[in-house]
């Protein structure tokens, strides 16, 4: 059974997994299987004040969302598994997770995968790198989670940049502050 991890980086139990009945705009579920893009995205939104839980792969993804019920799923296009295309049918074809938007991401940004992600029923579509602001800025658009009271906005998680060049090359933990970068992909061609 694959692990899930939420910010707090401890493995969690079936219990805090299960979903409350309702959709909570808080939640993200994060489905990406590059480790310093997911753990660059997580401290990003954390702070920001979403709870995200993590899934590294296709597989399972579409049943974790059905449990979890998030107010928002954040899915890579290309994953281990099941293609992130693949998670996006199932979940549209669920009745519990049917209406929960769907921001897709890619490191190709090919118009036949905009055009592919739209058809298979994605809400936005972002491609890799993207920098901070755009994340939060798109994340809370889509939750209607602003930044409201006690809410971090997003020139002040501008300040706490992800050194996209270090994340490429391995070298930099993802919630190291550096300003002015953007998240990129691994550099190896993956999504």
């Amino acid at each position: 059974m694959p692990h899930h991890k939420r910010q707090t980086g401890r493995e969690e139990s079936s219990e805090e997994r299960r979903g409350t009945g309702m959709e909570n705009s808080r939640k993200v579920l994060l489905v990406e299987d590059e480790p310093n893009i997911a753990e660059a995205i997580q401290f990003i939104l954390s702070r920001a004040g979403w709870e995200v839980i993590h899934h590294a792969e296709g597989q399972g993804a579409a049943q974790l969302a059905r449990s979890l019920r998030p107010g928002l799923v954040i899915l890579d296009h290309m994953l281990p598994g099941l293609s992130g295309l693949d998670v996006l049918t199932a979940l549209r074809a669920d009745p519990v997770t049917v209406t929960v938007p769907v921001l897709m991401l890619t490191a190709k940004g090919l118009p036949r995968d905009r055009e592919a992600a739209e058809r298979a029923g994605a809400t936005r579509f972002m491609t890799k790198p993207f920098s901070n602001a755009e994340i939060v800025a798109e994340v809370r658009s889509l939750t209607g989670f602003g930044a409201g009271a006690g809410q971090v906005d997003a020139g002040q998680v501008d300040a706490g940049q992800v050194d996209a060049g270090q994340v490429d090359a391995g070298q930099a933990n993802a919630g190291q502050a550096i300003a002015g970068q953007a998240i990129a992909g691994s550099g190896n061609g993956a999504a």
